[in-house]
């Protein structure tokens, strides 16, 4: 029997969990969340979950080894957190952690492997497809940024691979959507607009913006506070989640000037994910990660992902023989992190 640590670092929150390992069988023995900033450094939140674990496992574990998924790059073993003053490394949490292995990985790259591990009930397919478990297999997630990255299989296990493909160049498909690239050219004084621009909730709040300033719709008072407040705090902590706010309302179909947003978010989203595709045909499955597919589920069901992912002239046909399905267990990278650790 082996016990394993994972962890999902983020500026933010932390959570740890305690995993049991017996052959390729993980089971979850404890589970907590922290604040991040609330600990100086990892190592004394990982003293402290174990400690708090141990009357839950009927005594003290030891984990030997460990992994944990980083909000951020991961460079040589280690990692310095964007928004978190940890510098950790792999070398000094093995040592001070008593393990026999620690590991670093990208948060994205633990949502690779994640996808693994997850059941029927932590998916919502959108397109069947013809599966292929010898082929690749791609993952994009929008949330903060725009993550991709992909999964190729090494004789019994796969490999994840991560990508900076969020990075690539926007590719408008429609009249509004050159538009929308010359309204972000011109509002944000660049010269090339990448996907995450629009493919991202920061991407969320920019359609808003330019169809709110070309006027296709009247703006709804507490909207417009939001959007108002939200631009009032650049620079600052902010009070306010415009996209969320933006994409509640279009799940109520309570404001047209959102729902208008949201469908030209889904379309932009769905066509990107249709360019990653045609890049890997990744006839193993297309997993949508990130918080913002999962929390609008019915909009990515019922708006024009599917239609957009697979509208590719000549080889639409080829798209529309790939599965694809919304990852909804939040946790996928944490499965990940413990997958990593246990080998699998």
């Amino acid at each position: 029997m082996t016990y394993l640590l994972a962890g999902d670092i983020g500026g933010t929150k932390t959570i740890l969990r305690l995993v049991q390992a017996d052959g390729g069988q993980l089971s979850t023995l404890s589970e907590a969340q922290y604040v991040s900033a609330d600990f100086p450094d990892l190592v004394p939140m990982v003293q402290q979950f174990l400690q708090t674990a141990a009357p839950q496992t009927g005594g003290e574990v030891a984990p030997s080894r460990a992994c944990f998924a980083i909000a951020g790059p991961v460079v040589n073993t280690t990692s310095q957190l964007t928004n978190l003053a940890w510098n950790l490394s792999s070398d000094r949490l093995t040592r001070e952690l008593h393990l026999d292995q620690a590991d670093l990985i990208n948060d994205f790259e633990a949502i690779g492997y994640g996808v693994l591990g997850l059941e029927r009930a932590d998916l919502h397919e959108l397109q069947n497809g013809h599966r292929d478990d010898t082929a690749p297999i791609a993952v994009i997630g929008a949330g903060t940024g725009l993550g991709q990255g992909y999964l190729v299989r090494q004789g019994d296990r796969y490999r994840v691979f991560p990508s900076e493909g969020g990075h690539a160049d926007f590719a408008p498909r429609s009249e509004l959507e050159f538009q929308l690239l010359k309204y972000l050219r011109d509002r944000h004084q660049i010269t090339r607009v990448s996907a995450e621009r629009v493919v991202s909730g920061q991407g969320i709040v920019s359609i808003y913006q330019f169809l709110r300033d070309r006027g296709v719709a009247s703006e709804s008072p507490d909207i417009a506070d939001a959007i108002t407040t939200w631009e009032r705090q650049a620079g600052q902590p902010k009070t306010v989640d415009p996209a969320a706010v933006i994409s509640q309302a279009a799940q109520a179909q309570r404001d047209d000037l959102c729902q208008q947003t949201m469908d030209l978010f889904i379309a932009a989203y769905g066509a990107e994910a249709g360019n990653l595709a045609l890049k890997l045909l990744p006839y193993g499955g297309l997993y949508i990660a990130g918080g913002i597919a999962a929390k609008n589920l019915q909009l990515m069901v019922d708006g024009p992902f599917i239609a957009a992912f697979s509208d590719k002239g000549r080889v639409s046909g080829l798209l529309e023989e790939i599965p694809v399905a919304i990852v909804l267990n939040p946790q996928v990278g944490l499965i990940g992190a413990a997958r990593y650790a246990a080998g699998l």
